[in-house]
């Protein structure tokens, strides 16, 4: 896509992670933060870091002399937004720090600028109760780190201009990174299912099931293993849904109403959709196309094996 003008509202660490990817995807990017001084002192850290990262091998060699050529300090959030065609908000996470931005962000850019915000846990809707014309603004939200984490939630409201989502997905597709588009609620996606996941570990460990190691060793060593290859209905379809269903009823046993079947289960099983293996299930996997879905399957789990074995164990624990 053509370089777009980009101003990234909060240089700490969300943000500062969000301007160096979108610079390295070719765009000219402006911090701003509460003054001229923190933006620029938070626009010399970031290249430290990239310093850093060029020298672990995790950002391209050029990517210091990128990101300095491209990132600039503003002297104020409205020299920032001045011509910008896309403005990331990144402040924190309190609705009133956010109200007040984002009024002097849609005061000062221009009309047709594209304001998006970095919120991982405020709605949408009552974000833009402080955007002059909200038909412009929705959530942008990147996770974190930001330079490495490849998921961006996209999540317009009630009345975002539908036809801005393009316009964002191509950015955020720039710097490398794949956006899904959420329905503006309460935790989105993202925070719904990882604080589900876990309250759930919390109440194992509350119980005296395992203790949190063991746990963690679980969670990354089986399904979490999966997951960079395979979301949870992929995963489900694969496994066969009446297997689930089984493994429901199973868990109902000790508790009925916290492991009830989910109604979408109970219909696939019921019209006789089990997943991959009889062609219908959550995402309708074609059945001649099984056998190459196992053969990449098996591939990636070799390769993540191997993954982890080259990296070693994290270093969580003190070393013996």
């Amino acid at each position: 896509m053509d370089p777009k003008v980009i101003a990234v509202v909060g240089s700490g660490y969300m943000g500062g992670g969000i301007a160096q990817v979108l610079a390295l995807g070719g765009h000219d990017v402006r911090l701003a933060d509460v003054s001229a001084q923190v933006a620029a002192a938070n626009r010399e850290r970031l290249l430290t870091e990239a310093a850093t990262f060029v020298a672990d091998g995790l950002f391209p060699s050029d990517a210091v002399e990128r990101i300095e050529a491209r990132v600039t300090a503003a002297d104020s959030i409205e020299d920032a937004v001045a011509g910008a065609d896309f403005v990331e908000e990144a402040v924190p996470e309190k609705i009133e720090i956010k109200h007040e931005t984002l009024r002097r962000i849609s005061a000062a850019a221009r009309p047709d600028a594209i304001i998006g915000s970095n919120t991982s846990t405020i709605l949408i809707g009552r974000l833009a109760e402080a955007v002059e014309r909200p038909e412009r603004f929705l959530g942008v939200h990147y996770s974190n780190p930001a330079p490495f984490i490849p998921g961006v939630e996209l999540i317009p409201h009630a009345g975002t201009d539908e036809a801005i989502l393009p316009v964002v997905e191509e950015i955020v597709a720039s710097s490398g990174k794949e956006t899904a588009r959420i329905k503006d609620s309460t935790g989105f996606v993202l925070n719904r299912l990882q604080y589900a996941l876990f309250h759930e570990a919390t109440q194992l460990v509350e119980e005296g099931v395992a203790t949190a190691d063991d746990i963690d060793t679980v969670v990354r060593t089986t399904f979490g293993f999966r997951l960079p290859f395979f979301g949870p209905f992929a995963i489900a379809d694969m496994a066969g849904l009446d297997v689930y269903s089984f493994c429901y009823e199973s868990l109902q046993t000790r508790w009925p109403e916290r492991f009830a079947t989910p109604a979408s289960l109970a219909e696939l099983v019921d019209a006789g959709k089990f997943g991959t293996k009889s062609g219908a299930g959550y995402l309708d996997v074609p059945a001649e196309r099984a056998d190459d879905l196992v053969a990449y399957r098996n591939r990636a789990y070799v390769a993540m094996a191997k993954l982890k074995d080259e990296l070693g164990p994290a270093p969580i624990h003190p070393e013996a």
